[in-house]
């Protein structure tokens, strides 16, 4: 049989590159013909992994994107320009030697989504490129559905309002132009990215997705009839044991859960939003009492943005970093004593979401989050805060069922645009009601999920053919 070595092109960033990893290992575990090299990650060895720093030489550019401060567009731009060439040789490098040590070894790239211009190198060189898409399937019906909507969309008078509430190829309900990424809707530059993007993606040989078919069988079973290179669903792709980064996460980590371990099962709703999702004073004040009046035990993880120069005064390791205690009402912390914990920084999601205590999610919906709470059967309130978010919490509300809408259409530090303490008392009570459907829903596909990965389970075959269509075309 043909060996085949993957060439693996992630970004860095942890959302990205932790699933990309996973991903990678389990084509390694599923077949023995399989190796794999990761470009531009430094990290330990794994058994037939290969790990190259093709910027080695270069200063270290960070591939997050600040999507405050910089567009889409043009921090993809600064990429290519850094990382194109760097890239090109290496490829150069890489088809040269095996084609003089192993006429057998089939070598294909596959890349992470916004190194997606970089298939135009893989062109140059004959070689097969993927993507692995670490957003869903309806994400990226979105960007195909975009192709057949240029022309009128990019010669309508008011750009904006040329998305109206409308049935788009992959989702079952009209979908509402609020819900859809605010770059999108950036004329000069956001747009041109989803564009070119979309182009890329129809140009490659095939696109594994980090969903699974039971989860979104609408959209999935659409693709084939769009001519679109094959989709493969292989996930739900996840680190179940991620690991803290540092002694005071450890620490942190450790009181969390010896804290968790005291309440009742399903009894402690959770808050987390992502890395980078951030609060200011008015909205931080407005989930404390929210939370405060649903007489709920909780769990929250907060990270807040200041308008004002002061910065934390200390962080004591308790968790907390004292200037937040001043954006709080009055006496909250003395009345939260036994019934609820706050957290500053990083905080052990999984390890969380896995636990008993667990009742209920409050989640800037970021698609790894998502599929961590369904995971573990954890149902989800939906505070979506940037980037395809608020389509994630459309489709999980709207389209699944699997949801209790707080918002879908909130955009992160927009100081006009507060959820009230009164909206999230009841999303609050309705998620963590142990009678509700979306409760029951989310234990159900909990099971699915898992069922899923295992041999003969959906994203299992489909790992097989993706093997079997990436060799049998060499």
């Amino acid at each position: 049989m043909k060996k085949a070595e993957l060439i693996f092109v992630p970004q860095t960033s942890k959302g990205h590159l932790i699933p990309i990893l996973e991903f990678a290992k389990r084509l390694v575990d599923h077949d023995d013909w399989i190796s794999i090299t990761v470009a531009f990650v430094k990290t330990s060895k794994l058994d037939r992994f290969e790990f190259i720093d093709v910027s080695q030489q270069e200063e270290h550019h960070s591939l997050v994107v600040d999507h405050h401060s910089q567009s889409i567009k043009d921090h993809v731009d600064a990429l290519m320009e850094t990382h194109m060439p760097l890239l090109k040789d290496f490829v150069t490098e890489i088809s040269s030697s095996r084609s003089r040590s192993d006429l057998d070894t089939f070598t294909g790239l596959v890349f992470d989504l916004l190194f997606v211009p970089l298939v135009d190198i893989a062109h140059q060189f004959n070689i097969p490129s993927y993507i692995f898409l670490t957003a869903n399937a309806g994400f990226l019906s979105l960007l195909f559905h975009l192709t057949t909507q240029h022309d009128d969309t990019w010669n309508s008078p008011d750009f904006k309002r040329s998305y109206p509430d409308e049935l788009s190829s992959g989702f079952i309900n009209p979908v509402p132009f609020n819900v859809l990424p605010s770059a999108l809707f950036d004329k000069d530059n956001g747009y041109p990215w989803f564009m070119m993007t979309a182009q890329k993606f129809k140009a490659v040989k095939g696109i594994m997705v980090n969903t699974f078919e039971e989860l979104e069988p609408y959209a999935i079973s659409g693709f084939s009839d769009r001519g679109s290179p094959p989709v493969y669903p292989v996930g739900p792709v996840l680190d179940i044991n991620c690991k803290p980064y540092t002694e005071l996460d450890l620490a942190q980590c450790k009181k969390v859960m010896k804290w968790l371990d005291e309440q009742p099962r399903s009894s402690v709703i959770f808050l987390c939003f992502g890395s980078f999702g951030h609060f200011l004073a008015p909205q931080v004040k407005e989930i404390a009492l929210g939370l405060e009046q649903s007489g709920y035990r909780f769990l929250w993880s907060l990270r807040v943005q200041s308008l004002s120069p002061r910065q934390p005064s200390r962080n004591d390791g308790s968790g907390c970093v004292h200037y937040i205690e001043d954006m709080l009402p009055e006496g909250f912390m003395e009345r939260i004593q036994g019934k609820g914990i706050m957290i500053h920084g990083w905080a052990p999601q999984v390890k969380i979401l896995a636990h008993e205590a667990i009742g209920g999610f409050v989640s800037h919906c970021g698609w790894n989050s998502i599929l961590e709470s369904l995971w573990f059967g954890v149902p989800v309130v939906t505070w979506p805060m940037y980037a395809e978010q608020q389509l994630n919490a459309f489709k999980m509300v709207k389209e699944l069922g699997l949801a209790i809408e707080l918002r879908l259409d909130y955009e992160e530090l927009n100081v006009s645009n507060v959820v009230t303490a009164n909206e999230i008392k009841k999303a609050v009570k309705q998620v963590m009601d142990d009678g509700s459907e979306v409760r029951k829903k989310a234990k159900e596909m909990a099971e699915i999920a898992r069922k899923a990965i295992v041999n003969g389970g959906s994203s299992f075959l489909s790992i097989q053919r993706f093997i079997e269509d990436m060799i049998g075309e060499n």
